[in-house]
C-alpha cells in the first residue's frame, strides 16, 4: 500500500483493466470466462517488479550501460484537450486532462461507471503507445524518470538485452 500511495503521488496513471481466464470442460469447449481477481499478493507483486525494473534503469543508467528502455512519451495535449472535451459532453468532470491529478480523477470517476471499460479505451486511445528506445525518456503511464523491462513474465528480447547488460556488470 506504501509503494502504490507512492506510485499516486508520483502522478502514475492506473487503468483498472480486467483480466479474464477460459474454463474449459472436459471435451475442451469453453465453459465459462470469468474474470481473474486481483488481490493483495498481487498487487504486491506487481509493485516489487516495477521498483524491480526501476532501480534496474537507474543503476544501468548511472554506470553508463546501454541499454533498452521501456518508455512512455507524454501524450499529445490536443488530444487530451480532445479526450477532455468528450468526457466534459459524457457528463465526466475531466478539467485540464494535461494534469495528472485531472487524469487519475477522471480514471477513478470512469471506473465507478458501468461503461468504465469502454470509456478507459477512449483515454488509452489518446495516449502514445508505450515502446522500446536506447533513450532513456522516461515512462509516462507510471510516472517514472527511469524504467526498464526487467522482471516481466513475458521474456522479450529487450529484456533479455537488460539480463545480459546486469549480468555483464555483476560479472
Amino acid at each position: 500500500k506504501v509503494l502504490r500511495a507512492a506510485r499516486d503521488r508520483r502522478g502514475a496513471i492506473d487503468f483498472e483493466t480486467v483480466e479474464t481466464r477460459i474454463i474449459f470442460d472436459d471435451q475442451r469447449k469453453i465453459e465459462a470466462i470469468v474474470p481473474v481477481v486481483r488481490n493483495d499478493a498481487h498487487k504486491l507483486i506487481e509493485e516489487c517488479m516495477l521498483a524491480a525494473n526501476e532501480a534496474v534503469c537507474r543503476e544501468l543508467t548511472k554506470r553508463g550501460r546501454l541499454l533498452i528502455h521501456r518508455i512512455h512519451e507524454e501524450p499529445d495535449p490536443e488530444k487530451l484537450a480532445d479526450l477532455e472535451e468528450t468526457l466534459q459532453m459524457a457528463g465526466f468532470e475531466a478539467g485540464d486532462l494535461t494534469l495528472r491529478r485531472n487524469l487519475q480523477h477522471v480514471l477513478r470517476e470512469i471506473d465507478r461507471t458501468d461503461q468504465g471499460h469502454a470509456w478507459t479505451g477512449a483515454v488509452l486511445r489518446a495516449f502514445k503507445r508505450a515502446k522500446y528506445s536506447a533513450q532513456c525518456v522516461g515512462h509516462y503511464g507510471l510516472g517514472k524518470s527511469h524504467y526498464c523491462h526487467f522482471t516481466s513474465p513475458i521474456r522479450r528480447y529487450p529484456d533479455l538485452i537488460v539480463h545480459r547488460v546486469l549480468k555483464a556488470l555483476v560479472n
